[in-house]
C-alpha cells in the first residue's frame, strides 16, 4: 500500500498577491478552509504544511510547518526540498504535494501517482505541484536550489523525468487553482450543490 511509504505536503508559501496579500489556505470553499481541502483530499497518516511567516496560524490542523529555510523567496522548489528533507528524515520513499489553492482535488491521489515522480494533467495543461517525488531526488533539488539556473518546477520535473497521469477537466477541473477573487467565486459556485 503506497499509503505507508509517502507522506503529503500541503505547499502554502505562496505570497497571494493577486488575492491582495490574503492567506490562501484559510481562505473558505464549502464550508472550510482550502487547506482543510486539500489536507481531506490528500488523506495521508504523515502530512505537513510548507508555509513561511509565523507557524501559529496554522496551529488548529495539528501539523508541523516547514519554512523554506536557507532557500526562501526561490519558489516551491524549496518548500518541496524541505519536504523531501522531511519525509526521509521519517523514513518515507516518496512525498505527495498539492497546492493550498487546489481545493477540489480528486481522491486517492496517492495510488494514482504512484510510483514517483508522477504528476498530474487535466484539460492539455500540466500541473507540476501535484505530483509525487521520490526522496532521492532531495540531493539533487538542493544542487539545483545552491547554484545560479532556472527555479522552474516543471523544469525540474523534466529533469527527474516525471510522467503524468491524465484526469477529466469537466465537468469541473479537479486541480483548478485560485489565484484571484474572481477564481474563488468560480471555485465556490462549482463547488456549492446542485
Amino acid at each position: 500500500m503506497t499509503a505507508h511509504s509517502i507522506a503529503g505536503l500541503v505547499l502554502a508559501g505562496g505570497r497571494a498577491r493577486r488575492m491582495g496579500g490574503a492567506d490562501k489556505a484559510l481562505l473558505t470553499v464549502g464550508g472550510r478552509s482550502m487547506l482543510a481541502a486539500v489536507i481531506a483530499a490528500l488523506d495521508l497518516p504523515m502530512m505537513a504544511i510548507s508555509a513561511n511567516g509565523d507557524p501559529a496560524r496554522f496551529d488548529g490542523f495539528g501539523l508541523p510547518v516547514l519554512p523554506d529555510g536557507m532557500f526562501a523567496d526561490q519558489g516551491p522548489l524549496a518548500g518541496i526540498l524541505a519536504g523531501l528533507e522531511w519525509a526521509a528524515g521519517l523514513g518515507l520513499s516518496a512525498l505527495l504535494t498539492a497546492p493550498c489553492d487546489t481545493p477540489l482535488l480528486p481522491a486517492g491521489l496517492a495510488d494514482r501517482l504512484w510510483p514517483p515522480p508522477c504528476g498530474v494533467s487535466s484539460g492539455g495543461r500540466l500541473h507540476h505541484l501535484v505530483a509525487s517525488w521520490p526522496v532521492f531526488c532531495a540531493s539533487e533539488l538542493r544542487a539545483a536550489l545552491s547554484g545560479p539556473g532556472s527555479r522552474s518546477v516543471g523544469r525540474f520535473a523534466e529533469r527527474i523525468g516525471m510522467r503524468y497521469a491524465e484526469f477529466p477537466a469537466e465537468p469541473v477541473d479537479p486541480f483548478a487553482n485560485v489565484n484571484t477573487p474572481e477564481d474563488l467565486a468560480r471555485v465556490r459556485f462549482s463547488d456549492s450543490p446542485g
